[in-house]
């Protein structure tokens, strides 16, 4: 195994995940040499490297054939919710539906989030980031249009505490964002169609008013904002 392959494993078991711009992992998604190296290796320990065109991150997991070895070596299956109770599962779906889903649809059209129309020319250009086309979901407006379902205010806190833990979400302020396992531990192509014609239906058909995408370039100008507005707060005036 090259030192390279071994490095890149290394940091991935160590960081969770890495993002599709660092110079390893895009030496990993292009060479193919290095890819059949670094797959083979994580192979040999039932695991694989997982990526998708749509997330500006890339991680591990297990190998589908492997997970009856793992978690169903006792006498119940040991399941893999990271976890979550079963209001906290619903949350994470919603999220998902909610955050991935239209930026999908924007990637897949080659629209950034604050776009307003579609560019006649735009599919001529590369998948734009997840950074570019993914949106924020005010906090308030979740609680407002999903909190009776989902526990109330004190359950949907603990459980968003326990996603922005494991890396699903992000929280800036009072804006939920996507975090970088989002869109790599959730498999859209199996959801998706259950979501919009099954559980979530009735969501997609009345589109929550209250839900307001928040573009993230907006939420990082506020956020550069804040920390000089805090400060001008605390500075003392002279009578």
């Amino acid at each position: 195994m090259s030192d390279d392959t071994q490095i890149l494993i290394a940091r991935l078991v160590a960081h969770q995940t890495l993002r599709r711009d660092d110079k390893m992992v895009k030496r990993v998604l292009s060479d193919e040499l290095f890819r059949a190296e670094v797959d083979a290796r994580l192979a040999a320990c039932g695991m694989k490297l997982l990526d998708n065109v749509y997330a500006d991150h890339v991680t591990l997991a297990l190998h589908r054939n492997i997970e009856p070895k793992v978690f169903g070596a006792r006498d119940t299956w040991q399941n893999n919710n990271f976890g979550l109770a079963r209001d906290g599962v619903a949350l994470l779906v919603v999220l998902w539906a909610l955050i991935i889903l239209p930026k999908r649809e924007r990637q897949e059209t080659h629209q950034a989030a604050d776009d307003d129309q579609n560019d006649m020319f735009g599919t001529d250009k590369p998948v734009p980031r997840a950074e570019d086309t993914s949106i924020g979901i005010p906090y308030k407006a979740l609680l407002a249009d999903f909190g009776d379902k989902l526990g109330k205010k004190t359950r949907m806190d603990m459980n968003l505490g326990i996603l922005g833990k494991l890396g699903f979400i992000e929280r800036r302020g009072e804006i939920i964002v996507e975090g970088p396992l989002l869109d790599l531990l959730m498999d859209t192509d199996l959801l998706k169609e259950r979501i919009i014609n099954g559980a979530l239906a009735d969501v997609f058909k009345r589109a929550p008013a209250q839900i307001v995408h928040i573009p993230r370039e907006v939420l990082a100008a506020a956020n550069d904002a804040a920390p000089q507005q805090a400060a001008n707060e605390e500075t003392p005036t002279e009578e």
